[in-house]
């Protein structure tokens, strides 16, 4: 009889601690989300462009696809990102006009190198309906 009595105290202090946990987990903080990366509506406020390119860049927006893509073949490297992924977004858009398999291709190699902590990756969602 004392052992039957001792398990069913011990099982009803097993279920009695298993409850307090459970009402203690309800006290704990939250995990918290990553903070998000800031949306930018403009490519201009991104750094990474030096200040004697932006002439230049304006003048091949206005020339179209080609005009985008002779200025990142011979400047691409004297800019970072994230003002590079813009300006190749940017490109990508204006080459879908007149080769949408090319620009698909264009904006994986962009997305690929992208992170979500990227100012640029909210436009990067934005297009991959579009461009996958």
């Amino acid at each position: 009889m004392k052992f039957v009595i001792a398990v069913i105290i011990i099982i009803g202090l097993a279920l009695g601690a298993y409850q307090l946990n459970q009402y203690w987990g309800t006290f704990k903080p939250k995990e918290e989300a990553p903070p998000a990366a800031p949306v930018v509506s403009s490519g201009d406020q991104l750094p990474g462009l030096p200040p004697k390119l932006q002439p230049l860049l304006d003048i091949a927006q206005q020339r179209g696809a080609e005009g985008m893509q002779e200025f990142l073949d011979k400047y691409s490297a004297q800019i970072a990102d994230p003002r590079l992924a813009w300006i190749q977004l940017d490109y990508v858009e204006l080459l879908a006009q007149s080769s949408p398999g090319a620009a698909r291709a264009q904006f994986a190699k962009v997305k690929s190198r992208l992170q979500p902590d990227s100012p640029v990756y909210s436009r990067i969602k934005e297009l991959e309906k579009t461009y996958e």
